[in-house]
This record gives C-alpha cells, sequence and structure tokens, in this order.
C-alpha cells in the first residue's frame, strides 16, 4: 500500500522523483487521471580508466558514492585514497549526461578491474538483484577475513535500527517506490543514509559516503583511528547474499533488515562473524547470527 501522502518533504536530490498519469480504481470506479509521484529508474555505468565495470539500474542522485561503494564491495578499491577523479563523463545538457560515470586512480595507485570482470556474469547489473550469485562464500572470505568480537548493544539499538530509515525515506514518502539504508555507530548516531529503488544501491551509497569520508577502509589500506565506527546497517527490505557481503567488505558488524533474510545471507553472516537481525519492526527482530553482540539482561 502507498504511504500517506499527507505533505511529503522535498527529496534531497529532484531528479529521483518525476510524474506520471495515473488513474485510480476506489473499488467502485475509475476516477479521472491524474498526476502522480514516480520513482526515476536510469542506468548508471561506471567505468575505471576507460573501462567500463559494470551497469546498474539505479535512482539518479549522490553517483560518485555509489560508484565508490561498489568497487569497494568488489575489493577494486581499498580506500579514498586510491581515488584520482571522480566525475560524470560529457557536458551538463547533452542527452544521457549524468548515466557515466569515470573513476581514475590517484598517482601511484592500482584499480584492479580484472579482479571482478573474469567472474561477472554480464555488464548489466539489475536494481534488484546486485551482482546475484557472482561470488562465492568462500570467494568473499578469502579476500575479507572475519569480524572481530563487538560491540556489544542493547537489542532496543537494534530494533530502533530501522525506525531511523523513516527519517531519510523522502522519495518513499513522495512514491513508495524506493528502499533506504543507513549506517549508525554504537551509540545509534547516523554516519550516512541514502535510498535508491534498488537495496543493493543504497547500500553502496551509503558505504561509498564512509569510504570517501575516509570511515571505511579496505582490509589492505593502513588503518586510522575513528572517533565514530559503523556498527549497524539497517535496510528497509529483505536481506540477501549481496547486502552481507557489502556489510563485511565495510567491516560493518551488524546488519538489522526490515524483511527476511536469505538462507546465503544467514550462511555469510555465520561465516563472517557477523550479526543478522531481519524482521526488524515494531520493537521486535529475529536474530539469525551473532547472537553474542546482544546485551543480556
Amino acid at each position: 500500500m502507498r504511504p500517506s501522502r499527507t505533505a511529503p518533504r522535498p527529496p534531497v536530490d529532484a531528479r529521483g522523483v518525476t510524474r506520471r498519469f495515473v488513474q485510480r480504481w476506489n473499488g467502485a470506479t475509475l476516477l479521472p487521471a491524474q498526476e502522480d509521484d514516480i520513482a526515476v529508474e536510469e542506468p548508471l555505468e561506471i567505468r575505471v580508466s576507460g573501462d567500463s565495470v559494470a551497469t546498474t539500474m539505479r535512482t539518479p542522485g549522490h553517483d560518485r558514492e555509489l560508484a565508490t561503494g561498489f568497487l569497494f564491495a568488489e575489493g577494486i578499491l581499498q580506500s579514498v585514497d586510491d581515488l584520482g577523479g571522480l566525475a560524470h563523463c560529457g557536458r551538463p545538457g547533452e542527452e544521457g549526461f549524468g548515466n557515466v560515470i569515470e573513476v581514475t586512480p590517484a598517482p601511484g595507485a592500482f584499480l584492479d578491474v580484472e579482479r571482478v570482470s573474469t567472474a561477472r556474469r554480464g555488464t548489466l547489473t539489475t536494481s534488484a538483484c546486485g551482482v546475484c550469485g557472482r561470488r562465492s562464500v568462500d570467494d568473499l572470505l578469502a579476500v575479507c577475513p572475519p569480524l572481530p568480537p563487538g560491540p556489544v548493544l542493547h537489542p532496543d539499538a537494534v530494533a530502533r535500527a530501522t525506525e531511523r530509515l523513516r527519517d531519510v525515506q523522502r522519495n518513499f514518502a513522495r512514491t513508495g517506490g524506493v528502499h533506504a539504508a543507513a549506517v549508525l555507530d554504537a551509540d545509534g548516531h547516523l554516519l550516512a543514509a541514502h535510498e535508491d529503488v534498488g537495496r543493493h544501491n543504497a547500500v553502496d551509497k551509503v558505504v561509498g559516503t564512509l569510504v570517501l569520508a575516509g570511515t571505511v577502509r579496505g582490509p589492505r589500506a593502513p588503518r586510522r583511528p575513528l572517533t565514530r565506527q559503523p556498527a549497524v546497517l539497517a535496510v528497509s527490505g529483505r536481506v540477501s547474499f549481496e547486502i552481507i557481503q557489502k556489510a563485511a567488505m565495510a567491516r560493518i558488524p551488524i546488519v538489522a533488515g526490515v524483511s527476511a533474510a536469505s538462507s546465503l545471507a544467514v550462511d555469510l553472516a555465520l561465516r563472517s562473524g557477523m550479526t543478522l537481525a531481519a524482521f526488524v519492526r515494531n520493537e521486535r527482530f529475529n536474530v539469525y547470527t551473532g547472537f553474542e553482540r546482544l546485551l543480556r539482561e
């Protein structure tokens, strides 16, 4: 059911919402056509030094963060220090401008796109499935060591994590057609939050935000002391393998999803030492792995 349309706040980026005519059936008759808010879905091609790495169907906006988060999750990018350039191709006003983004390495850095090119099932990544089935649990664990213990949170902190999504779901309030992801620290402070038509895109955007800020770094990048460590990734929909993969690469120890978790997501969370909670809503949730991070009275 479409969410309440009572005075929705304007979108953070106007490109994420468009309008189309719609006729509504009220149970007895078709009402006259009127304009309705619709979530925008457009392709974004990600290129590294001129080579096309992937094309994903996404909600326009925060493309730099999306590209950064995607490359980080694939192990191509280790930290913001690897980035030299990150910009859309073409000129404003040209047809298709904004739908291709070029990433160039920093001097002395090497972005190894061959890590994924031989295993990719195709160049198109849909807004629904991320890179479904492309990587096994063993493949991921080979490049991403298990998470260390901690932090230990009160169950209420996990239960409230998905509630924070409501504060950022401006496009959802208008369209009902996008997902959201947010990262919180152990004290519940919001570190990053984004919306997108794709669940995995929303996660890439929040991880990319943290990578660009220097908060998240890959296993091969030098460590830096941080005041606020990412602790919880909250997602608005189903928790799939790809969501756990991206959280593991970003070293986020707890994932909280509004909807169900898949079997492979549970398996990966278990082997990577992550806490996975699903059906996190109405102050309740199911926890499948990582029980030791939940404080017991």
